[in-house]
């Protein structure tokens, strides 16, 4: 609970007369803004005069002649519609002389735009905050109530069948236990934006109690109750905020021997006093410490605004002031009154309460998931199958999850083994289609021995996985090298012993005979390997084109004469001392290498391998060798019997 006490403003009516030394609006050394009225002492009443000349009000801020609607909005309205929006009750109230400016600087004028009052400008800044904070539920209700002679009725009649002020819904007065002030018979009505409410306001106005006094053309002859209920709620809370927003027009106070009204203006003078007059009664009697009872039953208007006057409510007051010289007393005696209004302090309280459905709602919610975190913990399982209404839900929530993108998204069902099962299946179904509709990875192009690579090999990988191909294509390149050189010395050391024997053939570092055809340089081939290996590729290219191979023919058309000498083949001995000298120094670092290599059991493994199909291919090639011996053997015993055949013949 905050003590706020009661802010009042002063406002200077324009005037076309002369006022000089009338009036003065200053500061004085305090910064506070000051209104001063002087009035000269009349010589009527004798030479001994000692009647008071000069009249100092202190007052929140006063407002000259050339004041505009928009600043009066800013000074006077706005704070209070702030502390409204988030949940305090507020006031603003006129009070003044009959055609001081009451009305005008309430409703506004109706003839420019710019001479908006404070009414439909606070409905304007009101729906323009729930627009920029449409985060939070905000409702807006609208109620108009018009006090005419001590009776109230109600402005916005829903059923607009009223032709004068007496068809009106008429409003009355109840109190309950708790003190509390309720109207019936006063509707409410909710507008969603500003062009709705700004119709309530004008369709209020039209059926005021309105008529030209000698004091004023358009003189409002009730007082005037707009009143705005706002609601706010935030999201997920159960904790809505209420209040409301009195904008007050009283009618003007009247001296009726100034006047000289009769009849229905007479009372309706009567009437407008004495309610002041009760008015003033609640606050003089709300200013003084020691007063137990505030007579706020006295008046009709006075109980409705029980809440603003000493009560839970932020008030804020405008005296309006008529600077003629006919009118200072009436304008002193609205500042007297605004001056004990200022005494008042208020006990404002934050209008919050528990909305009831929403409350049932996290209960209910709450007691689910206690039933539920129970039936996990004693292992009880529902029985029953998903209704249709949770499997929907359910569906909604996994696809909310799966589109996520927060990485750190939970998708919490509760402790409903049944659900956990569906948001499973749900789940399996989701990563199955989408593996059937996803479409094959287009095939990759193996990386050359040229470091070649196609644009998909380039385009699939990272600039790490390029480096690692790379120096694993080394790697094989290394390898290759170091079986050539291996092969190389072993070819060598073969091309020795075969030149002692006298019976082989050199071949180059190609492994290319003179015959044309390509043999492994790890294997030791001699003339008869040769040509078997000859003879089998003319067979296969034979079946293949379906005819002799040419080159075949040739080649066995052309044998090699027996004693020819291949001595003429055999490397010189500097050449081989090079390539002795070229073997041991790469041999240490093949070795180096080979220790240090990450796949050598792979390649021992291999070694092995090749071992035994070189084994059974040499005993294939003896084999192979020992047929065609025994083919010479019959050969030479056809050859000897043949001329043995021809000396006979020829003796």
């Amino acid at each position: 609970m905050v003590k706020q006490g009661i802010q009042i403003f002063a406002r200077a009516k324009p005037t076309k007369q002369k006022l000089a030394g009338i009036y003065e609006v200053y500061e004085d050394d305090n910064g506070t803004s000051c209104l001063a009225f002087t009035v000269p002492k009349d010589l009527a009443d004798g030479y001994i005069n000692n009647k008071r000349e000069v009249y100092k009000f202190r007052f929140d801020k006063v407002f000259d002649q050339d004041s505009k609607q928009d600043e009066i909005f800013e000074e006077v309205a706005q704070g209070v519609i702030d502390n409204v929006l988030t949940g305090y009750n507020g006031t603003i109230f006129a009070y003044g002389q009959t055609g001081s400016g009451k009305t005008f600087t309430i409703t506004g004028g109706a003839e420019r735009y710019v001479d908006r009052g404070l009414i439909p400008r606070s409905l304007s800044y009101i729906f323009e905050y729930f627009e920029k904070h449409s985060e939070t539920v905000f409702t807006a209700h609208i109620s108009y109530l018009e006090i005419y002679m001590e009776s109230g009725y109600d402005l916005l009649d829903p059923k607009h069948e009223a032709s004068k002020l007496e068809d009106l819904p008429k409003v009355t007065l109840f109190e309950d236990n708790d003190s509390n002030i309720h109207l019936k018979n006063l509707s409410m009505h909710q507008a969603s934006n500003e062009e709705e409410a700004l119709n309530l306001l004008f369709l209020g106005d039209t059926n005021r109690m309105i008529a030209e006094t000698p004091m004023n053309q358009a003189s409002t002859r009730s007082h005037c109750i707009f009143t705005i209920h706002i609601s706010s709620r935030d999201p997920g809370s159960a904790t809505i905020r209420r209040a409301k927003l009195h904008l007050v027009d009283l009618a003007g106070s009247e001296r009726v021997g100034k006047t000289n009204v009769g009849g229905t203006l007479l009372t309706e003078a009567k009437y407008i006093n004495l309610s002041l007059h009760y008015l003033e009664q609640v606050i003089v009697a709300l200013s003084e410490k020691s007063r137990s009872h505030i007579p706020y039953r006295n008046s009709m208007m006075t109980s409705v605004l029980r809440d603003s006057l000493g009560g839970n409510c932020m008030t804020t007051m405008i005296a309006t002031c008529s600077l003629e010289k006919k009118n200072l007393d009436e304008s002193i005696s609205t500042c007297r009154f605004a001056q004990r209004v200022a005494m008042i302090k208020n006990d404002v309280l934050l209008n919050e309460e528990i909305d009831p459905k929403l409350m049932i709602a996290q209960l209910k919610a709450e007691v689910q998931r206690l039933k539920d975190e129970l039936a996990m913990a004693t292992g009880q399982e529902y029985t029953g199958e998903l209704t249709e209404n949770e499997m929907d839900r359910l569906r909604q929530m996994v696809k909310s999850y799966i589109e996520d993108v927060d990485p750190e998204a939970v998708l919490s069902v509760g402790a409903d083994m049944r659900k956990i099962n569906y948001c499973f299946q749900l789940l399996k179904n989701y990563l199955l289609d989408k593996s059937k509709l996803k479409p094959s990875p287009p095939p990759q192009k193996t990386p050359t021995m040229n470091g070649d690579h196609d644009s998909s090999y380039l385009g699939n990988h990272t600039e790490l996985s390029k480096l690692k191909d790379l120096i694993r294509q080394r790697d094989n390149e290394i390898n290759i090298l170091v079986g050539m050189l291996k092969k190389e010395k072993k070819r060598a050391a073969d091309l020795g012993v075969s030149g002692k024997q006298g019976g082989g053939r050199f071949y180059d570092r190609t492994g290319v005979a003179p015959d044309g055809v390509r043999r492994s340089t790890s294997q030791p081939l001699n003339d008869d390997s040769g040509n078997e290996l000859s003879n089998k590729r003319s067979t296969s290219r034979t079946r293949e084109n379906g005819r002799p191979s040419s080159d075949t023919t040739e080649h066995r058309e052309q044998p090699q004469a027996a004693g020819e000498d291949s001595s003429h083949h055999r490397p010189s001995s500097a050449y081989r001392r090079k390539l002795d000298e070229m073997s041991v120094g790469r041999k240490e670092a093949f070795e180096t290498f080979r220790r240090d290599y990450d796949h050598n059991d792979t390649i021992e493994e291999n070694k092995q391998t090749l071992k035994l199909r070189y084994a059974d291919a040499k005993r294939l090639g003896e084999q192979t060798r020992s047929k065609r011996k025994l083919n010479n053997t019959e050969f030479d015993v056809q050859c000897k019997v043949q001329g043995e055949l021809h000396s006979t013949a020829f003796s």
